[in-house]
């Protein structure tokens, strides 16, 4: 065996294929699995194969298939493959708007929605209220109270800026209802808080 060329030695030819010579070692090294001596000389020739094999690639006497040459050709994106898609909002938008659960939506909702009830009798009270619910839920989702008093200050006076317009815009329509115009601009200001509370940081 010492005097087998290492091509005879793994019991492959020169022409063989990458694949036939690594099937051959394989069933070699399970055939003399307890005799590490046999076992370095197979490992010793598939090795001196490999080098030869690189040789002769360099030296342009071996043509190397399109396939491996050149594997981003052939290679296929997996079927449910899907490219990232960058986030089309900017960054300092990202640090404001947040995207909450269902009861993160709810609590508050349900809170400003009672607000708003005792607002029909003292709309005054039912905005105190609705300001420090509104705190509360955005203090508990950063923990930066000072942002969520400013947020829940400037809620407030948006929705009371708003509600006193919309109250002028639709007066005759609220007389027919019985529903005052501070009641109803104490609704739309807590319809605000509740949007601040819910889906900003």
């Amino acid at each position: 065996m010492e005097d087998m060329s290492h091509y005879e030695r793994l019991g492959v030819d020169e022409t063989a294929t990458f694949e036939e010579i690594q099937a051959a070692k394989a069933r070699l090294t399970q055939e003399h699995e307890g005799d590490p001596r046999t076992l370095e000389a197979i490992e010793a020739s598939y090795d001196a194969i490999l080098m030869d094999r690189l040789r002769q690639r360099q030296e342009g006497k071996i043509k190397v298939p399109d396939r491996i040459r050149f594997p981003e050709r052939t290679a296929e994106p997996p079927p449910d493959f899907a490219p990232a898609v960058p986030s089309p909002s900017p960054n300092w938008l990202r640090q404001w708007i947040d995207t909450p659960s269902r009861a993160d939506i709810l609590w508050p909702g349900g809170l400003l929605l009672g607000a708003g009830l005792l607002g029909l009798s003292s709309p005054s009270l039912a905005l105190a209220l609705g300001v420090g619910i509104s705190i509360f839920f955005l203090n508990r989702k950063e923990h930066k109270f000072g942002r969520a008093f400013l947020l829940s200050l400037a809620g407030l006076l948006l929705g009371v800026l708003l509600g006193m317009a919309l109250v002028e815009a639709i007066a005759p329509q609220l007389a027919q209802i019985n529903l005052g115009g501070p009641s109803a601009a104490a609704m739309i200001a807590l319809f605000i808080l509740w949007l601040i509370s819910s889906f900003l940081r």
